[in-house]
């Protein structure tokens, strides 16, 4: 019998396997001072592209107050208990009242974080007879969901309508089979990676087809796409064919927690089977007020998300005329696709951040296959001209030292070492 802990200083995982280099600097960075588009890395100054403040409510001043007079008036503690034994209050109803009636839906549940929040439903919600199918690049928090399922899962392959289908036909025809069971489809509004929306009309469509649900993650386009900030299903005219929207608050909203919203009968059925919330202590009361003044600022103040697009695309455009290739993104979520290997991004990344002052987060092998980087930059409604016009520059430089091979280095120095 091997000693398990043996087993794991020798495997340390795919990305492990580099944490004597790469902490405290590729992973695990620290980043200090308010946020904000400029913060302190190492102690330099640096215009940061890897927070999800989209809307620059992190650090707004009404937000703050009522932070602090939550925090003041409550502490921390309030209210003690799972929701369902002596942790509920009317700040949280109140809260998940105006979630569903801003999704359009009859009802909502507050959720503790996003990942888990997620994957308890989908285990609450399918059962071993029922089918799941989703889309290949559905983000970890589902495909961990997916893993608690019992029953049987068909992928189909990422925004492929025609494939989509071909799926649901298998799904149909195992339940028929079967003589029992549903059909779940689950799908994202914004896939947060290549920062390309979900086709949920088109999916929504399948219904006069097919039967089945649909709950869709909407993390990224909650708040940020839409008229009135409601999201992808809003911005796609097919917010009514969704049957369970899902979204966190640590995006747009800049806080800590998430929630489902759908019909109310269903959401009562989640509310007493989610078990990581009927198992786990309620959000706190400042949490829950903070969030009350977040949801009624991204309703009611639309020039936060103008200025957010108005960013995105300035960024975005500018990256495109340089001849950079950002995609098929349609939101504000920019990526930048280029060629190379794990020590070339690595010492772009050294050069970007140590010469030019820019953090941005990357994405090599494992994730993706090799020879290729993504970088993925998070334009917010903080961030100003000058920001996007360094970034560029930066960009463009740092691009024309890749393509030369000025990054192609026998060995990176260990960023780890001062940690």
């Amino acid at each position: 019998m091997a000693d398990i802990f043996e087993r794991l200083i020798k495997h340390y995982g795919p990305i492990g396997q580099h944490r004597d280099r790469a902490h405290g600097y590729f992973a695990f960075p620290k980043l200090e001072g308010e946020i904000g588009s400029r913060m302190k890395f190492r102690g330099k100054e640096m215009i940061v592209w890897s927070l999800n403040n989209y809307l620059g409510l992190a650090n707004h001043p009404a937000i703050r107050k009522v932070d602090a007079d939550a925090a003041a008036e409550f502490g921390m503690a309030l209210p003690m208990g799972a929701r369902m034994m002596s942790g509920n209050s009317n700040y949280h109803e109140q809260l998940e009242k105006e979630l569903a009636e801003f999704e359009g839906k009859e009802d909502s549940i507050l959720l503790n974080f996003g990942y888990q929040g997620i994957m308890s439903a989908i285990d609450a919600i399918c059962g071993r007879h029922d089918v799941i199918v989703y889309d290949a690049e559905s983000h970890a928090c589902i495909i961990d969901g997916l893993r608690l399922h019992p029953g049987h899962r068909y992928v189909y392959k990422h925004n492929d309508i025609e494939d989509l289908e071909k799926q649901l036909e298998r799904a149909t025809a195992l339940i028929e089979k079967q003589g029992s069971g549903g059909i779940l489809v689950i799908t994202e509004g914004v896939f947060g990676m290549a920062g390309d929306q979900g086709k949920l009309k088109e999916t929504v469509d399948l219904k006069s087809k097919y039967e089945f649900r649909l709950l869709v993650d909407d993390a990224h386009g909650f708040g940020t796409l839409g008229d009135t900030g409601a999201g992808a299903g809003e911005a796609q005219g097919c917010q009514d064919g969704i049957d369970l929207y899902f979204s966190t608050f640590a995006k747009s909203m800049a806080s800590i927690g998430a929630f489902i919203a759908g019909p109310r009968v269903i959401i009562d059925y989640i509310r007493y089977n989610v078990r990581s919330q009927i198992f786990a202590k309620s959000l706190p009361m400042p949490i829950v007020v903070g969030n009350l003044k977040r949801l009624d600022m991204l309703r009611t103040m639309p020039e936060m998300r103008a200025k957010l697009w108005e960013n995105a695309l300035k960024l975005q455009q500018g990256l495109k005329d340089r001849g950079f290739d950002i995609g098929s993104t349609n939101s504000v979520v920019t990526p930048v696709y280029m060629k190379g290997g794990v020590e070339e991004a690595t010492a772009m990344v050294m050069d970007l951040r140590e010469n030019y002052g820019i953090f941005c987060s990357i994405v090599v092998y494992p994730v993706i296959p090799k020879g290729h980087i993504i970088y993925r930059l998070i334009p917010t409604a903080a961030h100003s001209d000058e920001d996007i016009q360094r970034t560029l520059t930066a960009f463009s430089e740092t691009k024309a030292k890749l393509d030369a091979g000025a990054y192609k280095v026998e060995a990176i120095p260990d960023m780890a070492e001062s940690r």
